[in-house]
């Protein structure tokens, strides 16, 4: 199963909204479905760099919302995780720096004009849709992925 919600930069959405899509949505989905997995599975955990390093690293105050309550989300399904290998379910998570091509890049480059660009140029390329879904896939099908994949640069 993967997780790839991702919510908190939409106009006019409750102060929670990011917080119950991001980590409470995902959480609850996963505690649902490793019971149907039936002793073999694995849940993939979309995320970005952002969200992954948020704390250790300075986030975007735009992205601020996003980041903080996809690292809660993170962070939650880890609690999780002994109980979902007890039950046959591996976690992985996939952690994605700044996407070319996706909605959330052109967001934030609209509200920070030359973010894109700026990024590209200090990472050296961008990882693309078809990248980063590539990566996803790995995840979930690869024999014994790593517990955590980076795509493109970390910093």
């Amino acid at each position: 199963m993967i997780l790839n919600a991702s919510g908190g930069l939409e106009r006019d959405a409750s102060a929670d909204y990011a917080l119950r899509l991001n980590r409470d949505a995902q959480v609850r989905l996963a505690e649902l479905a490793v019971g149907a997995m039936a002793g073999s599975g694995r849940i993939v955990f979309v995320t970005s760099h952002e969200a992954h390093f948020f704390g250790e690293h300075p986030t975007l105050p735009e992205y601020e919302p996003v980041a903080a309550s996809k690292h809660a989300g993170e962070r939650a399904l880890r609690e999780r995780q002994s109980d979902f290998t007890r039950r046959g379910v591996d976690l992985v998570v996939v952690s994605g720096d700044l996407i070319d091509g996706t909605i959330t890049a052109k967001l934030l480059d609209r509200v920070r004009p030359g973010l894109i660009k700026a990024r590209r140029d200090e990472a050296g390329y961008l990882p693309t849709v078809e990248d980063f879904a590539a990566r996803v896939a790995d995840a979930a099908l690869a024999p014994d992925p790593a517990e955590i994949i980076f795509v493109g640069e970390t910093r």
